[in-house]
Formats: structure tokens, sequence, C-alpha cells
């Protein structure tokens, strides 16, 4: 396991008084290359977001059975559009967490595993279940008529949002303990969402629905309970300066 180390980081200003005091000099000395200020930085951006369009669109039902549910014969009153959304947005999620767990098994390979850590067994279980709320979303979609291949405005934030927690987990320089700091924000927002999507389902009318993602809100909050308890191993560890490495075999 890669240890936390102290070392020749030259990255703040206290690492060379006299160099940091004549920045500041200069700082204060020299004014800024153009001008501006935050508020016209904020006016810029206010500026684009009225101007831009929208991230994309639900597509309209894929088949004649959608096209009656659309028109409200099973949703009737709501708008069919919001639910196909974060149908959309939680398959791509669900997708995303698949590939951060395999790479977080990668690092495991690579590293070996610690006292009170994840093992290869548990995250390839984790793994699994995320797999199969993706199949799970998907059915669901295809239930409404709705095409579980096309990317919904949701999908597509989500997905930007989720980009940041899988680049943390496959650069090479990051440990597996800091790696696992990645799974608890993707947890901790696993099990927000999908209760959000239960509570949408219900009042959709769609209770079928909203009883498989119950299971898979159950699946979460167990795999947010190992998560943490991994997460509490390796500070206690790392806070005794213990050596952590214990070989993990490749399945």
């Amino acid at each position: 396991m890669k240890q936390i180390t102290m070392g020749t980081n030259t990255t703040g200003i206290a690492t060379s008084p006299l160099d940091s005091k004549k920045l500041v000099e200069f700082a204060q000395a020299v004014p800024p290359s153009s001008p501006g200020s935050e508020a016209d930085a904020a006016a810029v951006r206010i500026e684009y977001a009225r101007g831009s369009g929208t991230i994309g669109s639900v597509p309209p039902p894929a088949s004649l059975k959608g096209m009656a549910k659309a028109a409200g014969e099973l949703i009737q009153g709501k708008r069919p559009a919001l639910l196909v959304d974060k149908l959309g947005e939680r398959l791509a999620f669900e997708r995303s967490g698949t590939r951060l767990y395999e790479a977080i098994i990668a690092k495991l390979d690579a590293e070996g595993g610690f006292e009170g850590g994840p093992t290869r067994a548990e995250l390839e279980a984790i793994r699994d279940d995320e797999t199969r709320h993706f199949a799970m979303v998907c059915r669901a979609m295809e239930r409404l008529g709705a095409d579980p291949t096309a990317q919904t405005p949701g999908a597509d934030v989500i997905g930007l949002a989720s980009s940041g927690l899988l680049s943390v987990a496959v650069e090479p320089r990051i440990n597996l303990g800091q790696s696992l700091e990645s799974l608890l924000v993707a947890e901790l927002a696993d099990n927000d969402s999908w209760r959000m999507l239960i509570d949408l389902a219900v009042a959709y009318g769609q209770d079928e629905m909203a009883a498989e993602f119950r299971i898979a809100e159950q699946h979460e909050m167990i795999h947010l309970a190992l998560v943490r308890k991994w997460l509490s191993s390796k500070l206690a560890l790392d806070a005794r300066a213990q050596p952590s490495t214990t070989p993990q075999r490749a399945a």
C-alpha cells in the first residue's frame, strides 16, 4: 500500500520566505493585467446561462405502448418526461458505479489490501449489485415504453458529475485508501438518489417499480456502511503509522 509521507513538497508559499515576501510585494504593487471584478465575472456567467440552450431532451416513446402511457393512461396528470429523465439519470450513475468499482478492484490487485479494508470478493459483490441495478432500471424504462439507450438530460448531468469520481479511482498516483473517498461520495449520492426516485415512482403510481427500487436502496445502504468501515479502518491504521499492506491474490 502506498503511504502518505513527508516529502519535498514545494507547492506552499512558506517553503521560500524571501521569495514569498517579494511575490506578495509585487502583487500589491502591480495592478491586474485586465480590468474586472467578481461581479463582472458573475455577469458573464449569468449572460451565458441566460443565452444557452438546454443540456438535452427526453426522447419520445419508442413504441405505441409507450405513446399510450405517455398520453396519460398510466401516469395521468403528471409529466412522463420527468420520470423517464430521472430513470435515465439513475441508469447513468449505476453504469458509472460499476466502472468505479472495477477501477478500485484493479487498484486493490496492484497494491494489496489493508487490515479492515475491502476484500476483492466484497468489491466484486458491490460491483455486481451496481450492474444488476443498471439492468433493473433498463427494464423499468422499457416497461414505460422508453428507450434506455437514450441519453436524457439527467443522465448528461450525472455523467459529468461522476466523471470526477472515476478520475480519482483510475489515477495511478492515488492509492487505494485515498480512492475509497470517491466510493464514499458515490455511495452517499446513490443512497439519496434511490430514495428520491422511489418517492417519484410512488407519485406516478408505479408501485411495482417503487418496490424494486426499495430493494436497490437496501443494497446501497449496505454498500455505504461498508465503505465507511473501510475508510475508518484505513484512517486508524495511518494514525498509528503501522504498515498496512496485506497480499491480495487476483481472482
